[in-house]
């Protein structure tokens, strides 16, 4: 058997495993059976890769320790980053990531183009004739194009989400025009390519692609964010099947289009759940103008405190949690599940809604309660709860802001409106844990904060949690 032979069976398994690890990752049940799939299907991945490297002749010497130094060195960042980072910042760390996933597609096209159409390395080119050729263009310009693309979507996505861009939404005059422009040039310049490969068409698409990318995740407001790291997931997986026709690699050809095609699947699922057009979100907000912001008088807020929303939870019968981001951000989730056993242990019908885009990333709150050993069987999705509210005696706002929002339902000129959220307001008491007054991450106030049912527990999510739970006992 030869090496070549060897690394298409371990292709072959590695494809099977990613296909297993999206199965398992499904459901909350089989979560950790998926992920090991996948880290096994990409361990083996990396192996097959390097020996069919290492095996050809040209790869020695020199080449080989770089080849094996650069490999050590991203595998060091990569197990730094994963124990250092904290569940808070996975969303804009996957952000991050998917950066350097365009970075490499625009890397790999241009090196394609000057091994194969300047000849940088003599005889490449005559792998390519006729027809294949003109495909080989056309591959190295659409995977330059989407890699860049998803390249500074990807850091955008990042700095909105780690708080260090505005999340509002970049409102340039035409900013619609400008993306159809974008397309149509790109367009134009791809048969162009393919025609007469001049480098400065590579160079142009490469620019156009960059500042695409930019305008296109700026232009989303904060609100829509989880549907934008999902759809960046999915540019990311079709750039690295982009980059695996240019290196000739069946698996990453496999591989990116399994992870662009579930991408692209779940961002249509999310914007479903928030009634946003999926073609408006992916475009940019295409058609989506900003919508005139006004300090709108709701009337006064109600304050309560611990030893007060203690004695709402002992004397009622059924609660229901609905967290948010806040709740990641205060580490609240252990406070939570011990505030949950004790609760049941008295006879209390306690369950959590679960709204599609809680946190920043999709899954987010899941994951956190699970990491608390919160029952997979009192965890809701908001489908499943809503019509259970108006019999709830008290429901917990632990950080959450957007998703319980009656604006998005009442209000038809709201930024939100239109978008399904938890109709917490229904029940009989709401106590909402915040921090401050301060509207969410979308930008938009919360009217229910200044319902006659609805109490403010401002504080620390996770202080007010150990607070209620000493009250209680």
């Amino acid at each position: 058997m030869t090496v070549e032979s060897i690394a298409t069976a371990a292709y072959l398994v590695a494809a099977l495993l990613f296909i297993l690890s999206l199965a398992g990752l499904s459901k909350h049940e089989s979560a950790r059976t998926g992920w090991l799939y996948g880290v096994i299907g990409m361990t083996i991945a990396i192996a097959a890769t390097v020996a069919l490297a290492l095996n050809k002749s040209e790869v020695a010497g020199t080449a080989t320790v770089i080849l094996l130094v650069t490999a050590l060195i991203g595998a060091a960042i990569g197990l730094y980053k994963a124990k250092v980072v904290q569940m808070t910042g996975m969303p804009e760390l996957i952000a991050l990531l998917h950066s350097f996933v365009g970075l490499a597609a625009v890397l790999v096209g241009w090196a394609s183009y000057l091994e194969v159409e300047r000849g940088w390395i003599p005889g490449e080119a005559a792998h390519y004739t006729g027809a294949l050729l003109k495909i080989h263009h056309a591959e190295v310009f659409i995977g330059v194009f989407i890699g860049a693309v998803t390249f500074t979507g990807s850091i955008v996505a990042y700095l909105k989400l780690s708080a260090k861009m505005k999340s509002a939404p970049l409102v340039l005059p035409g900013k619609n025009y400008i993306n159809i422009g974008a397309l149509v040039l790109f367009a134009v310049f791809t048969v162009w390519f393919v025609v007469d490969q001049q480098l400065w068409l590579l160079i142009a698409v490469t620019v156009i692609a960059l500042l695409l990318g930019w305008h296109l995740v700026a232009s989303i407001g904060g609100g829509d964010m989880p549907v934008v790291v999902s759809m960046l997931n999915s540019y990311s997986g079709w750039a690295a099947a982009a980059a695996g026709f240019l290196l000739s690699n069946d698996l990453l050809i496999v591989t990116g289009a399994l992870v662009g095609s579930s991408g692209a699947y779940l961002s249509y699922i999310m914007c479903k759940a928030m009634n946003r057009s999926f073609i408006s979100v992916i475009a940019g907000g295409f058609g989506i103008e900003a919508a005139p912001t006004e300090d709108q008088d709701y009337g006064e807020h109600t304050e309560t405190n611990a030893d007060s929303v203690a004695e709402l939870l002992k004397n009622a019968k059924t609660v229901v949690i609905t967290p948010g981001y806040g709740m990641a951000v205060a580490q609240a989730q252990y406070g939570v599940a011990e505030l949950t056993r004790e609760l049941r242990k008295r006879g209390v019908n306690v369950r959590f809604g679960i709204h599609p885009v809680a946190g920043r990333l999709p899954g987010h709150m899941n994951v956190l309660l699970a990491e608390a050993k919160v029952p997979y069987d009192i965890v809701l999705e908001m489908d499943e709860i809503n019509d259970d509210f108006a019999d709830t005696d008290v429901v917990l706002v632990i950080g959450a802001n957007d998703t319980v929002n009656p604006a998005a339902a009442e209000d038809p000129t709201s930024p939100i409106a239109g978008m399904p959220v938890l109709t917490v307001w229904e029940a009989e008491n709401v106590i909402v844990f915040k921090r401050s007054m301060a509207s969410g991450y979308a930008g938009v106030q919360n009217p229910l904060f200044f319902r006659t049912n609805s109490a403010m527990l401002f504080g620390d999510a996770k202080d007010r949690v150990q607070d209620i739970l000493a009250a209680i006992n």
